[in-house]
């Protein structure tokens, strides 16, 4: 048996795993050198010869030729009585190739081979997977639902490859089936039980900003520029944008005419509220933005431990803060500042309250006494002092004193 095409004996490995031919037939060739060593010590004096095209394998041994008598190595020399029996017309000092019939490494040697080769197939498969993703990471891809787990599901790439998505990288109301594509981002490769695992997620912020690119063409073009986003899965996000070209209006172009271009991925993101806000330099112009939908009355600013004093009308308190802390939260972690909001009501007469409205808790007769003096709003009472009221009506001190502290409860309820 002059060759033997070993590599049909292998070929489900490349099959399998999608190994490319020159390296199979190179981790082929290093396969069978590591049995030459184990059978002749040295490999040094063997040619592996593997045919890209067909996919022969042919050794080759080279030996120099000896007196019979002077044969010290039968791996490196061969006597010269064998030698002109291949080639009568060889002589001493001439180098003798003989072709090495693989067969005689036996059938456990081709066995032990074949594990080898599994083994090397295995490890290149990892090596590729990793590389091939630790280039991905940040890229959305689409992957299948093959197996749904409590803490995770695994997903099934176009090639097969597993992947994996915890349940913290899901929104919280993300519902899977089995066969179901879903599409995620690819957060981060690491190696376990030397493995290679890609984690997919749908709550990182890359995530949004790469189905931004995909929606809106001029940040493709790099025309917008998205320059911060901050997220609570399932809940808000908020996405500072700005555009490097005065023509465009960086909002306006990521939301689209009517919302089309928003809401795709709003439901991509299981109705998740997105804040798209133009940015600026201007700090305090950011921090309103931040925290939009609410409006700002007045803001002060510390730069030096980086926190920021909002005064609000009582209406919008609520619209800052959000639902469960969630707007506040996030304005915070888009500016680096932290927030403290306050009402601002005295100093909005537009949401003083009348004193009428207190007639189911201050008697009406003390009421008209109040507005006898021009006081018939509860702020107009609390800017004068309590001797002042004294003074000015019929009423006893212990009737104002009480009065006012009606009035002080009702607007620290606002």
């Amino acid at each position: 048996m002059a060759s033997i095409n070993l590599i049909d004996s292998f070929q489900e490995f490349k099959d399998a795993e999608n190994i490319d031919r020159p390296t199979l037939m190179k981790v082929l060739e290093d396969v069978f050198k590591t049995l030459l060593r184990k059978k002749y010590v040295t490999d040094e004096n063997f040619d592996v010869i593997v045919n890209d095209q067909t996919g022969d394998l042919e050794i080759f041994r080279r030996r120099q030729i000896v007196e019979d008598d002077m044969v010290e190595d039968d791996n490196l020399q061969i006597p010269y009585s064998e030698a002109i029996k291949i080639e009568p017309d060889y002589s001493v000092g001439e180098e003798v190739y003989e072709e090495v019939d693989v067969r005689n490494f036996g059938r456990r040697a081709i066995l032990a081979a074949k594990q080898t080769l599994a083994a090397r197939i295995g490890d290149l498969k990892k090596n590729n997977l990793m590389k091939k993703y630790a280039d991905r990471i940040g890229d959305i891809i689409n992957g299948e639902v093959y197996q749904i787990w409590k803490k995770e599901i695994l997903l099934l790439d176009d090639e097969g490859n597993e992947l994996i998505m915890p349940k913290t990288e899901q929104i919280p109301t993300d519902f899977f089936k089995k066969g179901e594509s879903v599409r995620a981002v690819v957060k981060k490769v690491e190696m376990r039980n030397n493995s290679p695992i890609i984690i997919l997620s749908r709550t990182a912020p890359s995530f949004l900003e790469k189905l931004l690119e995909i929606e809106v063409p001029e940040i493709m073009d790099g025309l917008i520029v998205v320059k911060k986003i901050v997220r609570e899965p399932g809940e808000r996000a908020k996405v500072a944008v700005e555009s490097y070209d005065d023509r465009i209006d960086p909002v306006g172009a990521c939301v689209g005419m009517k919302g089309s271009r928003i809401h795709g991925i709003v439901r991509e993101l299981r109705n998740e509220n997105i804040d798209i806000i133009n940015y600026t330099a201007n700090l305090q112009l950011l921090l309103q933005r931040a925290l939009t939908p609410a409006r700002i009355n007045k803001m002060e600013l510390n730069n030096e431990d980086k926190s920021a004093d909002v005064y609000l009308d009582p209406d919008q308190v609520s619209l800052a803060i959000g639902k469960k802390g969630v707007n506040i939260k996030l304005a915070q972690e888009l500016t680096g500042y932290s927030i403290d909001v306050y009402r601002d009501v005295k100093e909005d007469v537009e949401y003083d309250i009348d004193l009428d409205e207190f007639a189911d808790e201050i008697e009406p007769w003390v009421i008209d006494e109040f507005k006898r003096i021009g006081c018939d709003t509860a702020l107009s009472v609390l800017d004068l002092s309590v001797e002042e009221l004294v003074r000015r009506t019929d009423l006893e001190q212990e009737t104002v004193n009480e009065v006012r502290k009606i009035l002080e409860a009702e607007f620290s309820n606002e």
